[in-house]
């Protein structure tokens, strides 16, 4: 599957690349919020990670925008997000496929966790239950 990362934290990116492309992913990186959605355009991943707290156009902003638009809107999408305060709630009414607080998560002790929550949501794309079927 193709998976769209997008973080503006080099160490999160490169972790998180690293233990996806061991899975058989291949996954694609953005740094900031623009380069994300144009990259979510552009390649039509099959998830999208995102983070929150981005340069350019938030991940908020971003979410709005993938959702806004016919070709991403179906894109499940990820977040992940350092900030205590977000609200959960919202942000799923708004369109996130699934939230998390990077720390619930673990990511310091290493990516099995993520990688349960990513193959938990890629199991639910139209690709992934097409070759199921098969």
């Amino acid at each position: 599957m193709n998976i769209l990362i997008v973080d503006d934290s080099r160490f999160l990116r490169l972790a998180n690349e690293r233990a996806l492309v061991r899975a058989g992913h291949s996954v694609i990186s953005a740094s900031d919020g623009e380069e994300g959605l144009r990259l979510a355009r552009e390649r039509m991943p099959d998830l999208i990670v995102l983070d929150m707290m981005l340069p350019k156009l938030s991940g908020q902003e971003v979410l709005h925008a993938l959702r806004g638009d016919p070709q991403t809107a179906g894109t499940p999408v990820m977040v992940l997000t350092s900030l205590p305060q977000c609200n959960e709630d919202r942000l799923k009414g708004e369109g996130a496929t699934s939230y998390h607080q990077k720390a619930l998560l673990e990511l310091d002790k290493g990516t099995t966790h993520f990688m349960e929550v990513v193959e938990r949501l890629l199991a639910r794309t139209p690709k992934a239950k097409a070759a199921a079927a098969h």
